[in-house]
């Protein structure tokens, strides 16, 4: 008897990911779930150097600002609740120091200039097409800051308007980077404060635009789709009912590594596996001679691992 519906998944025949790939994501809190996956892998990536951004146009802003290397300046931050902000950044980078904020920001605009420049690979997850627009400036922000909601007046971006800022991060990019492969994707999480039908409108306005764009170094990964398909069970939700929970992120990641990971890589991350797994192992006695034992083949696992991939840390 079967149980479950299974989208077709075809591994990608060029641009695999291994050690040597280099690893970018953008996007809803969905790659960070991903990002999560590739840090505990050792893989060497950088997820999300503003904070989580959830709209196409807050990552567009951010991929052409640090290709333009355009630093942060004091009319771009704002003091509100007793901090500073800046409505181009997540949340976790505000401060209570102006000149802190400013100096964050710009080391994470060359941080993300320099990883565009050598990334092999840009992951870009999208959550939402709705977006908060400063009426006073017109400016789409990507993070109201808890600004009172009268500031803003709250678009939903058309499927053109969507498509026109993917194609404008994808030019940006290949601008600078023309071996880059893209893999864009769209966040299974349901933005129901926007309502259920509203949802359902933004995120199919994100994947008709998506589609728009792909080619041969542009595809899409189907994570929305294997959340709702797939997983069409609330047993893969967290206590919200909204957001994946760990066996749902597992499932969706193990999905992710039969289409783009190399087969040669999955070997070394069954063995970054299991150095972490022991890392994270509390004995019951440290000073044991048993414990002693386990500690020197970890050594010797750790030391074998890092004689093949030489960058690699524990």
């Amino acid at each position: 008897m079967k149980l479950q519906t299974h989208i077709k998944l075809k591994k990608q025949e060029h641009s695999l990911i291994d050690y040597n790939a280099k690893l970018l994501l953008f996007g809803s809190c969905f790659s960070e779930n991903i990002g999560n996956k590739f840090e505990y892998f050792k893989f060497q990536s950088i997820s999300n150097p503003f904070g989580i951004l959830f709209h196409p146009k807050a990552i567009e802003n951010l991929v052409l600002r640090a290709i333009q290397q355009k630093e942060y300046v004091e009319s771009d931050v704002f003091f509100h609740n007793e901090q500073w902000h800046c409505f181009d950044a997540h949340s976790q980078h505000s401060n209570v120091s102006k000149e802190k904020i400013l100096s964050d920001l710009n080391t994470q605009i060359q941080l993300t200039n320099q990883q565009i420049l050598e990334s092999t690979h840009i992951i870009i997850t999208l959550g939402t097409s709705w977006v908060y627009k400063l009426v006073e400036s017109d400016k789409i922000v990507a993070n109201c800051h808890k600004v009172p909601q009268k500031e803003f007046s709250k678009i939903l971006l058309s499927i053109e308007e969507i498509k026109q800022s993917l194609q404008s991060i994808i030019e940006a990019i290949q601008s600078v980077n023309k071996n880059a492969s893209i893999v864009f994707t769209v966040s299974p999480v349901r933005h129901i404060k926007d309502g259920f039908v509203e949802n359902t409108l933004s995120k199919s306005h994100l994947i008709s635009a998506i589609h728009q764009v792909t080619n041969s170094q542009v595809s899409y990964f189907p994570s929305f789709e294997i959340m709702l398909d797939e997983l069409r069970d609330y047993r893969f939700y967290k206590r919200d009912m909204l957001h994946p929970n760990e066996t749902a992120v597992e499932y969706i990641w193990q999905k992710f590594q039969h289409v783009w990971i190399a087969s040669d890589a999955l070997k070394a991350m069954g063995d970054v596996d299991v150095v972490q797994k022991g890392l994270k192992h509390k004995p019951f006695n440290e000073n044991s001679e048993a414990h002693q034992k386990f500690l020197q083949q970890l050594e010797k696992k750790k030391l074998k691992i890092q004689s093949t991939i030489k960058y690699l840390k524990f």
